[in-house]
């Protein structure tokens, strides 16, 4: 039995669907406004949504982030009194079902609940079924779980996969994670960097050479081609490869074979093909850059990364990941980082992403390796700068200022999530931020010693290690003794 919510408000369009609904043994429930279909959906999970777009309280499309942010994923089905090519558009982009057009057929109506009711039992299953191997990536925000829900998709097919995203978003990384999910997860992972593929021996290294070929072949070569056979080759900055060189791949991923220079037969190579591109491939070949032929075949399953800055609330898992690396890496103790850092690093745009943001703590960390912890003061003047810019506008703005009660010794606010979660969830949410906050002020004013930290919070050492290793949180100085 499906839960579907009905938001409209033609009441007489309303009641008929939801006995539409009823009649094919679902519960429905009914709401005529956009702020009435928030509560609903907010008191319960439901598997299917009809929304309106014209509503009192305004365009129902405004809602499809909200409503698809649901725990319960519903699939959406728009439905308009009035045509509009541009909202069907926004509405399918945005991940909808279908956009419908009323008056709507019984029989059209019924075809469509089925049919979606189905999908989203299939969408909860395979959901349920993932165990995906993250390896290094880092972060939960709603933008980086979307891709990761696709590598977990794909990651199970032969289908080739096209990555897209601005440089430094982690295009290898997800590339990896695709082979680590896959059947070749026990074959190599070969890489072909095509943006520093030299002209005159492109073919040499993509396809290997026998010896004597030309000058300087001194013995056979394997290339990159038949080094991923049984594994994945994954072509780095494909936008970058030279035309010929395009014409000449095209047959290699058409027909897995190719012919190393020098030899008079053709090998076959039995690989998965993933790529990856910083580069606007359909504008590259409306302007005969790129070959049209070798884009289709590329784009098969096409994964885009988002920019840091749209990575909302994994700046601060990031900067814990990277500061524990780098100074393991170092043979450095590992420092702790004041929430003030956080902030600043968070205020910046970021436009080399993610790479840019590891390279930056790099710099911080051995700039002062015998401080404990990371303050702002370490941070390149750019970044800091970035903050105060945003600081000062805003308090030159009275209408953009902000009230803040944290350093008069107010407790902090949690306003409820939407939907509300339940009370038990909700108070280990609470109680699980006011313990980082803690902790942070700790390790702030115990300069990152330990033992100092012990005695002001009374925990023991291995309670503490327990509760900073719990949260993510970095710790200075020492390692936790066995």
């Amino acid at each position: 039995m499906g839960k579907i919510a009905i938001i409209d408000d033609d009441a007489v369009f309303r009641v008929l669907l939801a006995e539409h609904c009823k009649q094919l043994g679902h519960e429905a429930e009914l709401a005529g406004t956009i702020e009435e279909g928030r509560s609903v959906l907010a008191e319960r999970p439901f598997d299917l949504v009809f929304l309106d777009v014209s509503l009192p309280d305004g365009n129902g499309l405004d809602s499809l982030p909200f409503i698809q942010g649901l725990p319960s994923s519903p699939e959406v089905i728009i439905i308009t009194g009035m045509g509009d090519a541009n909202g069907a558009e926004l509405a399918i982009k945005n991940g909808a079902w279908d956009y419908l057009q009323k008056p709507l057929a019984r029989q059209e109506i019924v075809l469509h609940i089925r049919r979606a009711l189905e999908y989203h039992e299939k969408k909860i299953q395979r959901t349920a079924q993932i165990s995906l191997k993250r390896d290094e990536i880092v972060g939960k925000s709603k933008a980086i779980s979307a891709c990761l829900d696709q590598v977990a998709h794909c990651a199970a097919t032969e289908s080739g996969v096209l990555i897209t995203g601005e440089t430094g978003t982690g295009k290898e990384l997800f590339a990896r994670a695709i082979h680590a999910n896959s059947q070749r997860a026990a074959g190599p992972f070969v890489v072909v960097d095509c943006a520093s593929l030299p002209e005159t021996l492109v073919e040499s290294i993509l396809f290997g050479h026998v010896k004597g070929a030309f000058t300087g072949a001194n013995s056979d070569s394997k290339g990159l081609i038949e080094q991923a056979d049984g594994g994945t080759l994954f072509l780095d900055e494909a936008g970058e490869l030279p035309l010929e060189t395009q014409k000449n791949f095209l047959r290699v991923l058409q027909e897995r074979v190719f012919r190393p220079v020098g030899k008079d037969r053709e090998q076959k190579s039995n690989f998965r093909l993933i790529a990856a591109t910083n580069r606007d491939l359909p504008a590259m070949v409306r302007q005969g850059q790129f070959r049209s032929d070798l884009f289709f075949r590329l784009n098969t399953f096409t994964i885009h990364l988002p920019p840091l800055r749209e990575r909302e609330g994994d700046i601060e898992k990031l900067v814990m990941s990277f500061v524990f690396t780098i100074c393991r890496r170092n043979r450095l103790p590992i420092k702790g980082v004041v929430p003030e850092t956080l902030a600043t690093l968070a205020a910046y745009p970021w436009p080399g992403n993610v790479r840019e943001l590891e390279n930056i703590l790099e710099r911080a960390i051995i700039a002062d390796p015998t401080d404990p912890v990371l303050y702002p003061i370490h941070l390149p003047p750019e970044i800091r700068l970035c903050r105060i810019r945003t600081m000062v506008s805003r308090k030159s703005d009275p209408s953009a200022a902000e009230v803040s009660t944290a350093d008069h010794g107010q407790p902090p606010s949690f306003p409820a999530p939407e939907p509300l979660p339940p009370f038990k969830e909700y108070r280990r949410q609470v109680t699980a931020d006011l313990e980082v906050q803690y902790l942070r002020r700790l390790l702030r004013e115990a300069a990152g010693d330990i033992a100092r930290a012990c005695a002001v919070s009374g925990l023991s050492r291995s309670r503490l290690y327990d509760l900073l290793k719990a949260h993510g949180l970095g710790c200075a100085a020492e390692s936790r003794p066995e």
